[in-house]
């Protein structure tokens, strides 16, 4: 597995900086979405989004092995830099000094959301692109899109949910 060269069609080369920003991405949403599952377990929450969780670590995985079948190498630096910028956007102010806020998992539900948004995008490029590479799994892609719109349907939904209850007081709180 060498992988795309300086030498290699631009097409080839700049296809692995796309799979790796990518990777990069979904390095970040798996720990974001573990994490967020992790903090709301036991609640409403944290049951629908457990499922949402594990199949974002599934998605990576499918990233990494359409990557290997394109022979794109894996930019270790980029995924090691995603994994710091998670953690370092943790620390953001919330209103609060040492427990979590209940804007932490707005903020955290909108942040999972974007990063669902973008994994669908790269997933929806890489469909019209297996028209053209044979080493493209048309179907797995389509699984992948429509896996990301129904991720994307319930992040969404508790997302509403949370910022309903924690932006208007007067409402209750999402179980």
């Amino acid at each position: 597995m060498n992988g795309p060269t300086p030498s290699a069609a631009p097409g080839a080369r700049l296809l692995s900086i796309y799979l790796n920003d990518h990777l990069a991405g979904a390095t970040a949403g798996t720990r974001r979405a573990d994490h967020l599952a992790a903090v709301t377990r036991g609640t409403a929450l944290g049951r629908a989004l457990a499922p949402v969780a594990a199949e974002i670590t599934e998605d990576r995985a499918a990233l990494l092995g359409i990557m290997r079948d394109l022979d794109v190498p894996v930019r270790h630096y980029k995924v090691w830099g995603a994994w710091a910028a998670e953690k370092a956007a943790r620390l953001k102010g919330n209103g609060r000094l040492v427990r979590r806020s209940p804007l932490s998992t707005v903020l955290e539900l909108e942040a999972l959301r974007l990063g669902i948004e973008g994994k669908a995008a790269g997933w929806t490029t890489l469909r019209r692109l297996a028209d053209s590479e044979s080493r493209l799994d048309a179907g797995l892609l389509d699984r992948l899109i429509d896996r990301a719109r129904r991720q994307l349907e319930t992040v969404e939904s508790w997302r509403v949910r949370a910022a309903e209850a924690t932006l208007h007081p007067t409402e209750a709180a999402p179980a």
